[in-house]
């Protein structure tokens, strides 16, 4: 029985059954148990739709109504009534679905990345060990109830009191609130905008920015193992070009930090006479920030690309000056076999292949060739 067993054939177990190596930053944690519980996600992700539809309408569709309700959502009776508050809308009709969305994208895209590691014996076998411990420390940090727990404390005693006051909350009568005694007298609408919508998107990006340090703390654990790159690599990146592919897979969490930026900014012309201008740091901080964020990470792989650069280029160097001293030998001292034409003979264009092979011995060095190349990655 125990001879056979290697030579059966795969049950349904074996294939539903999770690679330890298929490591995606989005699949796992408290609130995606909850979602799989509440049918608004499978095992990978599906039923995006639904998501989307019944979680920004649990944001969004409760102020809609009492703000109806109470008079709020049109006319005169605020400064600012529901309907044409831009920065409420694209938070929660645009901001929030793109947040959602971009796990999906962000799964499928990243999830064959870890094990491309080890398919292009990228690290070596001494540091082996030491990777799994890195993939199985992401994977507890990315599943922590105490992290989400942190976050929702985070989102109510600090976004709630502290940020959304001052960065973003309106300063004249709104379907929200009115000012009143150096604060706000909030509305039904508003009760359940500051206690329930708000703090649910706030976490959700929190969550995305816990995501980020997730996946940037387990780059920076791969590159203390031992990396087994080769400088001639087409991708010129030494082999690690896979991973452009992540700044592709941040575009949806890019694009809705944009209308989030947006929406506030325009609040704040359309209501209280502020100017562009007025917010040219903003402008200039945030996409900065978000860049960062999502290319900083591959310059953690710049140390080990110049090591395999230099020894690239020693390595290929010699290997080169060995042939060019044989060219020397046979066609300027008068060694080359008696008969042998000069015209038509393939080693003067094997000398200039030699010069195209050093010139990519050393390219992997370059930071380009991982963060600025990732379009032609795709």
């Amino acid at each position: 029985m125990s001879t056979l067993s290697g030579l059966r054939s795969p049950t349904e177990a074996d294939r539903l059954r999770p690679d330890v190596y298929d490591f995606s930053v989005v699949l796992g944690g408290p609130l995606y148990q909850i979602v799989r519980r509440a049918h608004l996600s499978g095992s990978a992700l599906e039923l995006l739709h639904r998501r989307i539809v019944v979680i920004s309408l649990f944001a969004w569709l409760p102020l809609l109504m009492l703000s109806v309700l109470s008079g709020r959502a049109w006319g005169d009776a605020v400064r600012v009534p529901f309907l044409i508050d831009v920065d409420t809308h694209a938070r929660f009709l645009f901001a929030l679905p793109l947040l959602i969305a971009a796990e999906l994208v962000l799964h499928q895209r990243m999830l064959p990345l870890v094990r491309q590691f080890l398919e292009r014996d990228l690290i070596a076998k001494a540091s082996r060990t030491r990777f799994d411990a890195a993939l199985a420390s992401a994977q507890r940090l990315r599943d922590s109830l105490v992290a989400e727990v942190l976050l929702i404390l985070f989102v109510y005693f600090v976004g709630i009191l502290y940020i959304w006051p001052r960065h973003s909350a309106l300063d004249v009568a709104t379907w929200y609130g009115t000012p009143a005694d150096g604060g706000r007298r909030l509305s039904p609408a508003g009760w359940w905008f500051v206690y329930v919508s708000l703090p649910a998107f706030q976490f959700i990006l929190l969550r995305w920015y816990f995501r980020l340090f997730v996946w940037i703390r387990f780059l920076w654990h791969v590159t203390r193992c031992e990396l087994d790159l080769i400088p001639t690599h087409p991708d010129r990146a030494g082999g690690l070009g896979f991973l452009s592919n992540t700044v592709i897979a941040f575009a949806p969490l890019l694009v809705a930090h944009g209308v989030l930026l947006a929406g506030t900014i325009a609040n704040k012309v359309f209501f209280q006479r502020a100017t562009l201008l007025d917010f040219k740091v903003e402008l200039g901080i945030v996409p900065a920030a978000l860049l960062l964020a999502v290319l900083g990470p591959l310059v953690l792989f710049m140390p080990h690309l110049a090591e395999v650069r230099r020894a690239g280029l020693r390595a290929y160097g010699t290997l080169a000056q060995r042939y060019v001293r044989e060219f020397d030998d046979k066609w300027l001292r008068g060694r080359a076999p008696a008969g042998e034409p000069l015209i038509g003979s393939s080693d003067i264009q094997s000398l200039a292949d030699w010069r195209t092979a050093l010139k990519w011995s050393g390219a992997c060095a370059s930071s380009r060739s991982i963060g600025t190349r990732w379009s032609g990655s795709r």
